[in-house]
């Protein structure tokens, strides 16, 4: 299906408005809506928080008369009642004649109900139009929809030899303030932060978002991701940094008459504890994420040391690896970047470079495992 160049630059600004929601939409995806007349805009608007206006009811606000109007949108319109009403509804008693749409709603409640709706009233839908941009821009959500599990990106910080601190466990810092503020980002946009219980015993990390809205460049307020430590033998204290933030936090551990009796000190503390199935000795990581998930987690980050990093990786569990790499040599006695059991060449796992870019001093490189391979 061929689009102009007006549709082009159209979903091009709805896009961009998508990314303004990213930070604040979830559970919900961050859509985008531009709505025009013979190529002219006669409103805009993008997801708000949940319970708030969608992209399509925020762009139809802003005008007295849609009628004839098209909508370029970077989701399917939803067909149904939640916390809002349909907005494929709102559009067609708006009068609006064609909708273009960048890609379909995974989630069942829509999936392709909101297109039939349009076309049922007349409407002229099209799909399509960059719709890998708007995957992208959603991915958590559409994974948790079409796979019932989150987005799962694992964060490191290392030396240029891919070290991730001294065989002391001293780590701080690996890279410099400009890396560690863009790290501020990548949790910004995670409904869930994962460490381990060894990071947590070593570092006592808060684990908290300490970037601004005005930082971000977004209107709405930020929340704090959902804090999650995975500890088999819940060896985590009370008195844990964690505990004196702001924000929830969830430890997933084994269920043992061990792990009950420590559990209520944790959990006066505020803690809620999440008891998993075993892999081996420690918690199954895929019974943590459909828990995570079932928790409406579009995206979570890992930031833990070798040993749960290497566990995420090794068990095939990883959908994104973002590395900061810091011009720095640690030596071959500092601590590897993951804890992987691999003998032979033919047994690596192949990445695809996604991105990469210089932040201050270091290097931030971004790979998704590579399927080909």
């Amino acid at each position: 299906m061929s689009f102009s160049i007006n549709d082009r630059e159209l979903m091009t600004r709805a896009l961009s408005l998508a990314a303004k929601g990213r930070f604040t939409t979830s559970p919900n995806p961050a859509v985008g809506c531009v709505i025009s007349r013979d190529g002219s805009v006669l409103g805009e608007g993008y997801t708000s928080p949940p319970g708030g206006n969608h992209a399509e009811i925020e762009a139809l606000s802003k005008i007295k008369d849609a009628s004839d109007a098209c909508a370029h949108v970077t989701l399917e319109p939803c067909s149904h009642q939640g916390k809002t009403g349909p907005c494929a509804q709102a559009l067609i008693d708006a009068g609006l004649t064609r909708v273009i749409i960048a890609c379909e709603d995974p989630n069942p409640l829509v999936a392709g109900k909101g297109i039939e709706l349009l076309k049922a009233a007349g409407l002229e839908v099209e799909c399509g139009l960059f719709e890998d941009q708007a995957r992208d821009l959603n991915k958590g959500f559409i994974k948790r929809h079409e796979q019932g599990l989150p987005w799962v990106c694992v964060k490191m910080a290392a030396s240029i030899d891919g070290r991730t601190a001294m065989a002391s466990g001293q780590s701080q810092w690996v890279t410099t303030p400009a890396a560690r503020q863009d790290v501020q980002r990548l949790r910004a946009g995670s409904c869930a932060i994962i460490t381990g219980i060894g990071t947590q015993l070593m570092d006592d990390p808060s684990l908290t978002v300490r970037i601004s809205e005005q930082e971000l460049g977004i209107e709405h307020s930020l929340r704090q991701p959902l804090r999650v430590v995975v500890d088999s033998q819940l060896k985590m204290q009370s008195s844990a940094r964690m505990f004196s933030q702001s924000g929830n936090i969830l430890i997933a551990t084994l269920d043992g008459e061990n792990q009950r009796k420590k559990s209520n000190a944790l959990i006066d503390k505020g803690a809620e504890i999440c008891f998993l199935p075993a892999n081996g000795e420690h918690v199954d990581l895929h019974s943590l994420l459909l828990e995570l998930a079932e928790r409406e987690c579009n995206n979570v980050m890992v930031e833990a040391g070798a040993g749960l990093a290497g566990a995420f990786v090794g068990e095939g569990l990883l959908d994104e690896l973002v590395c900061y790499w810091a011009p720095k040599l640690f030596g071959s006695e500092a601590r590897p970047m993951f804890n992987l059991p691999i003998s032979t060449i033919d047994a690596h796992l192949a990445l695809s470079i996604k991105d990469i870019r210089q932040i201050g001093e270091d290097l931030r490189v971004t790979m998704y495992p590579d399927k080909d391979y």
